[in-house]
């Protein structure tokens, strides 16, 4: 699956940079209609509906330039997070980004990647003998845009020359094409997210289809990155156990050597707050999510606010079932967290 927005929003600092440059080329080679970042504020503030401005979001670009250069805390999936993009022409019901861009849901691709670039260098050297390793897929899923931008190639290449810095992603897009003959030198985790078939066909609009994103695994196991998957959110329902020994056989099935020791696994169940569960309802209110606060238990999260979370019953039932599917289908990988 391919995104093309419907329309294209010019910050007026991108047009000086390279890769900003030829987007605008590109899109005006596609006939999309391209505008100036102004007139983007002025329609955000027209009076529309809070549906009518998320739709009207997640078919609109935005090329601008990264201003803020301080890097977050990305635990347990690495040291630090940057963005080459934010936001998502995905619309993932239970995605924390409803509730983290719900007030910019659109997609903004930055253009100053060798800035970027530099301010990574005075991470990583600053760590210096340790290892510093970064993800990219924190605010955005980046392979949703690549075919436009080719960002994530030219930060792969990166990285590929740092002997002290590692790159993780992870990815519902099969778009990886560019990705396959490029030097990775093994620095690049490639991780596809994966879930049950009633888990994508309910929750993960505009997303592709899970044998999609299982094929583009296998083309980037043959091309020798290092290749883990995330299960999340893993989800409790009448059938779940059926549905998720299926998907772990369709995974085994179709990767080359389900053996390999270098296989990993993250698992995180379904949590969500009070506010996700408020913007949720006002954008898909016919959503299927179970969301019944009752049933769940408190949990303090690290941004200052409760989660619901399972019950601990429930909880140790989808830990120790999908992990003894890990065990089962796939012996030597190795589980790197249950949350």
């Amino acid at each position: 699956m391919n995104f093309y927005p419907d329309y294209v929003f010019i910050e007026s600092e991108a047009e000086n940079y390279a890769l900003g440059k030829e987007l605008i080329k590109k899109f005006e080679s596609l006939k999309i209609p391209i505008f100036s970042f102004k007139e983007f504020k002025k329609i955000n503030n027209y009076e529309k509906s809070s549906k009518e401005f998320y739709s009207f979001s997640k078919r609109s670009l935005i090329v601008g330039i990264k201003k803020s250069m301080k890097l977050e805390c990305c635990k347990p999936s690495a040291d630090y997070q940057f963005s080459l993009v934010t936001g998502c022409p995905g619309s993932c019901e239970y995605c924390y980004l409803q509730t983290n861009q719900s007030f910019k849901p659109f997609i903004r691709v930055y253009v100053n990647i060798e800035e970027i670039f530099d301010n990574i260098d005075k991470y990583i050297a600053a760590s210096i003998p340790n290892i510093t390793t970064f993800e990219i897929s924190s605010s955005s899923d980046p392979i949703a845009v690549e075919h436009l931008t080719g960002s994530v190639k030219k930060t792969i290449e990166f990285f590929s020359n740092k002997e002290f810095g590692r790159l993780r992603l992870v990815t519902k897009y099969s778009n990886i094409d560019n990705l396959l003959n490029i030097n990775h030198n093994n620095h690049t985790k490639v991780r596809f997210s994966i879930n049950s078939e009633y888990v994508i066909k309910s929750f993960e609009h505009n997303t592709d289809k899970i044998e999609e994103r299982i094929k583009a695994a296998s083309l980037i196991y043959k091309s020798g990155y290092p290749l883990g998957f995330i299960i999340a959110p893993i989800m409790h329902y009448d059938g779940w156990t059926e549905e998720y020994r299926k998907l772990f056989e369709m995974l085994k099935n179709n990767i080359p050597n389900p053996n390999n020791e270098n296989l990993s696994f993250e698992l995180i169940q379904y949590r969500f707050t009070t506010r996700a569960k408020n913007v949720i309802v006002d954008r898909f209110p016919n959503t299927k999510l179970d969301m019944n606060e009752e049933s769940r238990i408190k949990k303090w999260g690290p941004y200052g606010v409760y989660k619901f979370v399972y019950t601990k019953d429930i909880s140790n039932k989808l830990k120790d079932y999908i992990s003894n599917l890990i065990i089962d289908y796939f012996p030597n990988s190795t589980i790197e967290y249950f949350t």
